[in-house]
């Protein structure tokens, strides 16, 4: 497994602005290391929700069905999990507490700060 330090560099931001489309590509990467450490640590991972299409949600800053109107699932810049353990799923958000302070510690913003534990984004001009 990658140190903390080694996906840091791997997922680093380009000099200058980083446009969507490159967040986009770092979270994608960001993603494949926070589900292999959580694998690593013993836990199991089943995707939740990930991309929010406008048809349905709203385009961003509009509330759709449900959702925040600012969410970056809308952006394809975060993704929810559920997580297991020894076959029991756990929903809390304090049970996502090992896999946040990990995604944090790669550059991601992790929902467990407000009460969201299995969202995991990268923010965009304000957005989580």
């Amino acid at each position: 497994m990658l140190s903390a330090k080694e996906v840091n560099e791997m997922v680093k931001r380009p000099v200058g602005k980083e446009s969507l489309r490159q967040k986009q590509s770092r979270a994608c990467l960001m993603h494949s290391y926070l589900i292999q450490y959580a694998f690593e640590q013993g836990y199991e991972l089943t995707d939740g929700d990930a991309y929010r299409d406008p048809r349905a949600f709203g385009e961003l800053g509009e509330k759709g069905v449900y959702g925040a109107k600012s969410s970056c699932h809308k952006l394809r810049l975060a993704r929810d999990y559920n997580l297991f353990l020894g076959g029991k799923w756990l929903n809390r958000s304090s049970e996502f507490e090992p896999l946040g302070v990990f995604w944090e510690s790669i550059g991601g913003s992790w929902g467990g700060r407000w009460g969201d534990g299995n969202h995991f984004s990268v923010e965009h001009n304000g957005h989580k």
